[in-house]
């Protein structure tokens, strides 16, 4: 079976074929580390965090490079705000950043560059653009001229003649054409600045992701990706500086994940609807999230919810319940059957079609249904293969992270703590319905569920004896 992405810069889907034979080179934009991570991040993050598992999944060798941009006007602007140095703001916010990835259940990418480690690739590759009269100097500042690139704007689709400024070009009546963007910037006062053949300064945002992919992962390497936001300008110009520097196409597949909304407005501190990544785990468990994103296509906008987190919550719930329940009751050496191939295949004929996570979420569910069915018939005849391949299916997506039975007692004691009720009560009570019911006291026993019921606490009678969880 093959593989098809969806490439933005052939504006089709395309077979999946990498340059090299069982190995794939990717690399997708980080963040800009001024401030906390959040949502509409944490959704380019999963996005690209499911391309990788996936990948690896079907074999491939998977070189994954995600970079730190820290250094930019955002982190200058926030260090002179709080009188420290850029620096400090940087690291401040690269540690938060991999607390909220570990938070989330990412795998770690194979090269994680910092953009202040790698201004030497920086000046050496505008060197080149200059010597081919692709840039040009003014007063320690170097711009790439668009116009000596013919082919700028194949990705976003549009004629030079017709763009406009976008909200990261910066107007400046030096350029010889508005559309001109920065290289290297002369240094100002109070700001990191490193030496150059064009004097103390530092590199435009743009040039960085050129210089670090291509070091890490040669030119041309397989996969771009990054939000649908970073198509113009920022990827149209890695496109423009990197090939008009070396002649070849900087990648072959260009993947993008669509927009998030809040509430179907966009997402903003003045709206009072902005969310970073360690707020929503403060509330929500982590697959939760996961859940909640893999729902949708990762390259249709979504507006994010809390009812749509409701919705993902009771999913996930009934994904580890189920799991719980066949571990079981199944043998502990059944763990080890092989995976019910025709399930496994089916799902790789979801996944493998643009990484079609809603039909895979769907499949999942459709497993769910199906094997909880069979358990409550108290029949285990392939049921372990079955198991072994839901597992599979939830591992590939990330969902299945910890032991179901710590899932369940975790989510059920965040909930608890929200109502105000503890697991000693709960257990007293339940002691106090089994004497009841030994006594054949029947209404008192139906009281005292009754009553756990309204508090969202449901009771399940079992041959190992009661056991409740919560609504």
């Amino acid at each position: 079976m093959a593989i098809e992405v969806y490439n933005t810069l052939a504006g089709k889907k395309e077979e999946l074929s990498p340059l090299k034979e069982g190995e794939v080179r990717m690399y997708v934009c980080g963040v800009t580390v001024y401030n906390s991570s959040h949502i509409g991040h944490a959704r380019s993050l999963l996005t690209f965090d499911i391309v990788y598992r996936y990948l690896k999944f079907l074999g491939f060798q998977v070189t994954f490079v995600r970079n730190f941009t820290d250094v930019d006007d955002k982190i200058i602007q926030r260090a002179k705000e709080e009188g420290v140095a850029a620096e400090a703001i940087a690291t401040r916010y690269i540690q938060e950043f991999n607390r909220d990835c570990s938070a989330l259940g990412l795998l770690r990418p194979t090269h994680e560059p910092k953009a202040t480690e790698h201004i030497p690739e920086m000046v050496s590759l505008i060197q080149r653009l200059v010597e081919k009269g692709a840039a040009y100097r003014v007063n320690g500042d170097v711009f790439f001229q668009v116009d000596r690139f013919p082919r700028y704007g194949k990705l976003s689709r549009r004629r030079l003649e017709e763009l406009e400024a976008g909200a990261r070009v910066e107007v400046d009546e030096r350029k010889r054409s508005p559309m001109d963007f920065a290289l290297w910037k002369a240094s100002k006062e109070g700001e990191p600045s490193w030496e150059s053949p064009w004097g103390k300064g530092r590199p435009g945002w743009h040039i960085e992701c050129s210089a670090m992919s291509t070091k890490y992962l040669g030119q041309p390497f397989d996969i771009h990706g990054g939000g649908r936001d970073l198509v113009f300008p920022h990827h149209e110009n890695e496109i423009a500086q990197s090939e008009a520097a070396s002649g070849l196409p900087l990648a072959r597949y260009w993947l993008h994940n669509g927009f998030l909304e809040i509430n179907e407005e966009k997402m903003s501190k003045s709206l009072g609807n902005f969310y970073t990544v360690k707020e929503i785990l403060e509330r929500w468990e982590a697959p939760v999230l996961r859940h909640y994103f893999l729902s949708s296509h990762y390259r249709s906008p979504l507006d994010f919810s809390e009812q749509g987190l409701e919705e993902a919550s009771k999913g996930v719930e009934r994904i580890y319940e189920t799991i719980e329940r066949l571990d079981r009751a199944l043998p502990s050496d059944e763990d080890t059957a092989e995976p019910e191939s025709e399930i496994l295949n089916t799902f790789r004929q979801e996944m493998d079609d643009d990484f079609n996570t809603p039909k895979a979420m769907a499949l999942i569910f459709d497993e769910v249904r199906a094997l909880n069915r069979i358990l409550d018939g108290g029949k285990t005849k392939g049921l372990a293969a079955r198991g072994q391949a839901l597992k599979v299916m939830g591992e590939v997506l990330g969902l299945l992270q910890e032991k179901p039975a710590l899932f369940l007692k975790e989510k059920r004691e965040r909930w608890l703590r929200k109502q105000g009720i503890s697991v000693e009560s709960i257990e007293e009570a339940i002691r106090r319905r089994e004497r009841a019911r030994s006594g054949k006291k029947w209404q008192e026993a139906d009281r005292i569920r009754k009553e756990l019921q309204e508090r969202g606490i449901m009771l399940e009678d079992t041959p190992g004896g009661t056991i409740w969880k919560v609504r």
